[in-house]
């Protein structure tokens, strides 16, 4: 594994609103992404008062080796969730909202309706609330995504995560045309719905893939794009082919504007959910 480059090292905030938002997270019984996929912009964000929700529990039913979300039979449906997450948004003062979840392929709708659920909560308690939805690929069920299209979000992000030749080793459970399949529905579904996918960039794909994958995500009506480099999480993940120069990452930030994406949120420490709202503010100006 190459050595880790001065630029992917951050600093852990700790100050009042970071040990605020852990309070509130905890007495609320919530999960974020941030914590569970050990985020290293966590100190930042939470510092900044914001987190990405993760509903339908802590544990997701694939194996994917590149994420650090906790694997295995995960727990029954919390009915109190979206109630819950739309009282800790109220008391963060959040005035835009990322929701993301684990992959229940154990559930007949892969959970879309809680989604739904936690979109209509959240509507309800804090009133000109924005909502992002990172959602997955609901087993390639339109119906289910459907659901989460009905509820209008304001933004459904789906990642699409390395290039097809990598999804075995990286997503063998996920398919790639499926999901770009899932990102042009949205499209034909509620042309207005702002759309959003991302790439995690050091697996051992080729220049040549990146840029085609970014087209397919492009072809496919994606408005945003984030583009990251992928940290390994654990001794037993994935390890990191390489690591990308913020010179490369800004390079890709020009093809995809070039291409047509509305704005693309490009270098190291890039996230999904990393400065949702700036990049969303792009499409709703």
């Amino acid at each position: 594994m190459p050595m880790r480059p001065h630029w992917l090292k951050t600093k852990l905030s700790a100050g009042k609103n970071f040990h605020d938002i852990k309070g509130i997270l905890r007495e609320k019984q919530l999960h974020t992404v941030c914590e569970q996929a050990l985020c290293p912009n966590i100190g930042e964000c939470f510092e900044q008062r914001t987190a990405t929700f993760l509903i339908l529990g802590n544990t997701c039913t694939r194996r994917c080796e590149f994420c650090a979300v906790k694997k295995g039979d995960p727990a029954r449906i919390d009915k109190g969730e979206p109630h819950r997450i739309a009282e800790a948004v109220k008391e963060m003062g959040l005035a835009y909202v990322v929701v993301t979840s684990v992959t229940r392929d154990d559930l007949s709708d892969g959970g879309a309706s809680v989604y739904a659920e936690t979109i209509y909560h959240i509507r309800k308690y804090i009133e000109n609330c924005k909502v992002e939805v990172l959602i997955p690929d609901f087993g390639g069920s339109l119906k289910a995504l459907e659901t989460v299209i009905h509820a209008r979000p304001d933004i459904i992000n789906h990642n699409i995560e390395t290039v097809p030749r990598l999804y075995s080793k990286v997503r063998p459970v996920a398919d790639y045309a499926r999901s770009l399949k899932l990102l042009k529905h949205v499209h034909e579904k509620n042309p207005f719905l702002i759309t959003k996918s991302g790439l995690m960039l050091g697996l051992g794909e080729e220049w040549n893939e990146i840029i085609e994958v970014m087209q397919g995500i492009r072809n496919a009506g994606c408005d945003l794009l984030t583009l990251g480099q992928y940290l390994s999480p654990a001794r037993n993940a994935l390890p990191i082919q390489r690591y990308y120069t913020p010179e490369e990452f800004e390079i890709l930030k020009r093809e995809g504007i070039c291409m047509g994406f509305t704005y693309v949120e490009s270098g190291p420490l890039v996230r999904s959910s990393y400065h949702a709202q700036r990049q969303t503010d792009y499409v709703l100006i």
